[in-house]
């Protein structure tokens, strides 16, 4: 009799419990379950000019060397659960292409539907919710997220909004887009903004951003440039000042200011590096900005197409040949940090032999990455700009692909992932958890795996 009673005391509970499972991994997506469980990682760090990986028991640090990407959408698609399905299939194709960091923003000011911040200081929780689901997700795949926090253009706000939302307020700002790194009170609405994502709790995993070890980095601003050169120095104390505050909020995380990579006119040494005279103009140094001591990484992006726009394909692989050369080499020699090109793009015309303009300049990042690695110097990995997944057109740009839509470029993709995990195995455990199989086959390619 006793069984009896037990056994119908437990059906009901079976019955119940296989209901809540149906509907957490059929409707998570639609409803804001909590997360059962998410795989534990280590936080990344930085020695000397290397990435590392602290894994979560503290027992040891492993190198890191990255080969990523751009989905700047993933939070406005994380907004409503029909395109979550989306969101979570980029993360996951990502990973399966072994790409370790995904850069991606969590901003979006003014007053559209998906606003993150609607006005200085006041926020939509449904979009914030959108962020929680990417950096979960993210986690689920083991993928990490480098969290940009500005634009410095116009799209999703950017730093005019901040100076339009000051005029607004009646105080008396100038209209140059320069106030935005000067002004007191619009420093006070960015400072603001940054406290409330850095010490947001996820709605989903209960765990604080400062705490997730699946944020890579914060990134101050996206491409920031000054509307005239001579406020290069507001510029430089806008870094000092942010970078701090940041540090100050969360010590688990690092920080990167976002820069294209642009010498300054204080760096005359350097100029012929720079893709023409007017990029020295913008108000941005590449070493100065750089070489802050609360930014742990320097970030650069890489255009050709855009830069050198009347150029040859000859010409511009040879600037971006020198463009990436100099950069590890100030990284490794003057910076003493790592360099990331979170910002790698072109446009993918066709040239001879079927093959695309954009795995010329590709393989030209990916080659001296990976030379960098087995020389354990600066050039801690790049970043393709951007991938979309099938449903993502709107999001397109000239520089956009669908990577398994080419395959020479999903190949060249999946090749760097492998080189660059034969090099440092030991530092790989996580992906190669993941994606046992994935470089399965490489030998020829004469990889150490």
């Amino acid at each position: 009799m006793e069984g009896e009673w037990k056994q119908k005391r437990l059906y009901p509970l079976l019955g119940t419990l296989s209901i809540l499972l149906f509907l957490y991994f059929n409707f998570s997506d639609y409803f804001n379950f909590p997360v059962l469980w998410l795989p534990a990682i280590g936080f990344v760090g930085t020695n000397s000019t290397k990435f590392v990986i602290v894994e979560p028991d503290g027992s040891h640090q492993s190198t890191l060397y990255i080969n990523g990407w751009n989905s700047y959408w993933l939070m406005e698609e994380s907004v409503w659960a029909p395109s979550r399905s989306r969101v979570s299939n980029m993360l996951r194709r990502g990973a399966e292409m072994g790409m370790s960091v995904c850069r991606t923003w969590a901003f979006n000011d003014g007053d559209g539907p998906n606003s993150l911040q609607i006005s200085p200081g006041v926020f939509n929780e449904r979009v914030f919710q959108g962020l929680d689901y990417v950096i979960v997700e993210a986690r689920r795949h083991q993928v990490r997220l480098i969290l940009s926090l500005v634009n410095n253009l116009n799209a999703y706000g950017g730093k005019a909004q901040y100076v339009r939302w000051a005029q607004e307020a009646g105080i008396n700002v100038s209209s140059s887009t320069d106030s935005f790194f000067s002004h007191p009170t619009i420093k006070d609405y960015y400072k603001a903004y940054i406290k409330a994502v850095v010490t947001r709790k996820n709605s989903l995993s209960g765990v604080k951003y400062s705490e997730e070890p699946a944020i890579f980095a914060w990134e101050l601003m996206n491409e920031p440039r000054c509307a005239s050169s001579s406020s290069a120095p507001i510029l430089q104390a806008w870094i000092t000042e942010m970078a701090a505050y940041i540090k100050s909020l969360d010590q688990k995380h690092l920080v990167t200011v976002g820069l294209e990579g642009f010498y300054g006119l204080k760096t005359t040494e350097r100029s012929g590096v720079n893709p023409g005279d007017w990029a020295s103009k913008l108000g941005s140094d590449f070493i100065q900005n750089s070489a802050i001591d609360d930014i742990d990484f320097a970030s650069v992006h890489a255009y050709p197409d855009s830069w050198l726009p009347d150029a040859d394909l000859e010409e511009k692989a040879n600037f971006l040949s020198h463009w990436v050369d100099s950069h590890i080499s100030d990284g490794e020699y003057v910076l003493k940090k790592p360099v990331l090109f979170t910002e790698v793009g072109s446009i993918m015309h066709r040239k001879k032999q079927g093959l695309y303009d954009t795995d010329t300049f590709l393989k030209t990042v990916y080659d001296k990455i990976y030379e960098s690695a087995k020389k354990r110097q600066a050039g801690a990995g790049a970043l393709i700009w951007q991938l979309l997944v099938e449903g993502m057109e709107e999001y397109s740009d000239q520089f956009s692909i669908v990577a398994w839509d080419y395959p020479s470029t999903h190949e060249l993709i999946i090749e760097q992932s492998c080189r660059l995990r034969s090099v440092f195995a030991e530092g790989q455990v996580e992906r190669k958890l993941q994606h046992g199989d994935l470089c399965f086959g490489k030998e020829a390619m004469n990889l150490e795996i």
